[in-house]
């Protein structure tokens, strides 16, 4: 994968949205490329077999799970095209 670099937080801060430590800090992060970054929990383990039929995950992919909080933080930083 090539290297990119962050060009700015989406949203609230974790510390905003009531995070007090360094442990629980989802995050979403719009990158150079225009890709996007998400700091979450990786759930791929219990979530890989309940995905429908035409979606999957390759072997360097991870479902991520984020706080609907946290997306909804970012909600208003997120381009519509």
């Amino acid at each position: 994968m090539e290297q990119s670099q962050v060009r700015r937080r989406l949203g609230s801060t974790p510390q905003e949205r009531g995070s007090r430590n360094e442990a629980s800090c989802p995050d979403i992060f719009e990158l150079a490329d225009g890709r996007f970054a998400v700091i979450g929990t990786d759930m791929t383990g219990d979530l890989r077999g309940q995905l429908p039929p035409d979606a999957g995950v390759a072997s360097y992919e991870r479902i991520v799970v984020i706080s609907r909080e946290t997306l909804l933080h970012a909600k208003r930083d997120i381009p519509d095209f």
